[in-house]
């Protein structure tokens, strides 16, 4: 980069500036004012910027062979002062004055000299114009789509949804938070332009969302405390797999349950998992999502050849804190489809690997809101969290000898099964635990 001096640089746009001082590893610049900043520049360069920037080095050199204050004699503005040097040094300041006058008359306006006013003059000029660019390249721009959403949390306003443009605008994780957003939500807002080093422009804040002022669905009644009731509306599988069938029948689940699959090592609840979600997958009113959390990474791959794409996915070799935050950003959406009255589906694989308060606290998002949507829950697991409404146990002594249905009777069942499949399903419920304990 070749060296500037001052009178280039006090003729560049700030934005210039800011690009030679990063090219000169110049630490803080953005935090200096221009003058600063200049000095800093010329001060890094070295060179003849920097020696056109330093007057008091040459007021030092001076000061050797005269007694004149050193502002008279860094001015150069008298006769009389020229008069006391030699006829070489009045050469050089005349030079130096014919090379560079106007730098000059702007470095003495800065120290306060007698053309101060010329310095002054020229800058508020300068400033305002490079501030209006400024405000004119930040110039907030309202815009409206359809919200797209990441697995990582955060997403994408569509602007020609349902592709994807270079049009587009990104959603924070935080402000698809705060305001509840859901894929599909139609919002607008103010974006500002793409920073360096950014593709996309980014939302501003969110102003409305489905016509209505976002600050209303904000400040609604959370999620945790809307009123909540057991199941009474079941889900039907309708698969005739045998341990899928054994699930409905035997094991019943409804809208808002929450579920547990356990057993053993090698006992087949990762498969049944698979199996219940293609089965819940195609039906009608049901959003369904899934979250692999410590899970093979052989199995993420059979997820997807399944037709069952998971929202969130990370291997066993992820730490604790990884999986559960993966569980988590897919709990979230699905809290906030049910807070807008809709029904969510989420299967988990596995609790295993998640601290006990975060997987609590996973199993726990399950309910049935009262005039409202819900939230089902189904995890695998090695033994029940807690809290369960329907716990469905694998036999591994019957799945390891391919034995179908591989279902423990005796170690599972569902909480108020009546208010899903009737007193008389119930009762047939009872008969059949009886007669496996029996057997």
């Amino acid at each position: 980069m070749s060296v500037m001096d001052r009178t280039s640089l006090d003729e560049s746009p700030l934005a210039d500036l800011h690009t030679i001082a990063s090219q000169l590893s110049i630490d803080g610049y953005r935090r200096l004012r221009r003058e600063a900043l200049i000095d800093a520049i010329l001060e890094k360069q070295g060179g003849e910027g920097a020696g056109e920037s330093s007057p008091r080095r040459r007021t030092r050199t001076r000061r050797t062979k005269t007694t004149e204050p050193a502002e008279a004699v860094s001015e150069g503005a008298s006769s009389d002062d020229a008069a006391a040097e030699d006829t070489r040094d009045d050469a050089e300041a005349e030079d130096t004055r014919d090379e560079d006058e106007p730098a000059q008359r702007r470095r003495r306006g800065r120290r306060g000299g007698r053309t101060r006013s010329v310095g002054r003059d020229d800058a508020p000029e300068a400033e305002a114009k490079e501030e209006a660019e400024e405000a004119r390249e930040e110039e907030e721009q309202v815009v409206e789509g359809v919200v797209e959403l990441l697995p990582n949390g955060s997403g994408f306003l569509r602007i020609h949804p349902p592709e994807p443009s270079d049009e587009d605008v990104y959603v924070s994780a935080a402000q698809v938070k705060r305001c509840e957003l859901v894929a599909g939500d139609r919002i607008s807002g103010p974006r500002r332009a793409p920073r360096r080093s950014e593709r996309f422009p980014s939302m501003v804040r969110i102003d409305t969302i489905n016509d209505r002022p976002a600050s209303e669905v904000a400040e609604g009644t959370r999620f945790d405390d809307l009123p909540a009731a057991f199941a009474d509306e079941r889900i039907r599988l309708g698969s005739e797999d045998p341990t899928i069938k054994a699930i409905e029948w035997l094991t019943p689940f409804g809208k808002g349950s929450r579920v547990s699959i356990v057993g053993g090592s090698r006992a087949g609840k990762t498969e049944a998992l698979l199996r219940l979600a293609r089965a819940i997958a195609d039906q009608e009113g049901l959003q369904v999502s899934v979250a692999l959390a410590g899970v093979r990474p052989e199995e993420i791959s059979e997820w997807a050849r399944a037709g069952v794409e998971p929202a969130a996915a990370v291997s066993f070799a992820a730490s604790s804190d990884a999986q559960a935050g993966a569980v988590e950003r897919v709990i979230d959406q699905a809290r906030r489809i049910a807070a807008r009255g809709a029904d969510a589906v989420v299967l988990i694989d596995t609790l295993d690997g998640l601290h006990q308060s975060a997987a609590r606290k996973a199993i726990a998002a399950a309910r049935n809101i009262v005039d409202g949507g819900s939230v089902t829950v189904i995890a695998t697991g090695a033994k029940p969290i807690g809290g369960e409404t329907t716990v469905i146990t694998l036999d591994i002594a019957l799945a390891s000898t391919g034995r179908f249905p591989a279902l423990d009777l005796a170690a599972s069942g569902t909480i108020r099964p009546e208010l899903l499949v009737g007193e008389a399903g119930a009762e047939a419920i009872a008969r059949a635990r009886a007669e496996a304990l029996e057997g």
